[in-house]
């Protein structure tokens, strides 16, 4: 029994050692009210001007009124699942849609996502 006891706390012993802990900074908002494709967000002080947003469902959106208290966001998707009390992250980056040869007879949203069915264009 001392044997598999022993073992035990031999690989947990390792377990620990080999711990590395991750953790990342973002900015988290809240959403104080969504509807018509637009949401007012409070708690993103770090967020620029046409940052892209992430709501927690998933869907992104763009920072465009920024005031001391909220800011005011452009929703890119599906607005109808945009709820009171949802978060938002921002992503640091700004919107931004690529250009160039590969754009060329391409359809793509506001986004810069391919809506033409031909893949990506990169």
């Amino acid at each position: 029994m001392s044997d598999l006891i022993r073992q035990i706390t031999g690989d947990l012993q390792k377990q620990i050692e080999g711990f590395k802990p991750e953790f990342s900074v973002s900015d988290i908002g809240a959403v104080l009210e969504a509807g018509d494709g637009i949401a007012g967000v409070e708690g993103l002080s770090k967020v620029r001007a046409q940052e892209l947003v992430q709501f927690a469902n998933g869907v992104i959106g763009i920072a465009f009124n920024l005031e001391k208290d909220n800011v005011g966001v452009i929703v890119m998707g599906d607005y109808e699942g945009i709820v009171e009390g949802m978060t938002v992250r921002g992503t640091g980056r700004i919107a931004s849609v690529p250009v160039g040869d590969a754009m060329i007879g391409r359809v793509v949203n506001a986004l810069g996502e391919p809506i033409d069915g031909k893949g990506s264009p990169l």
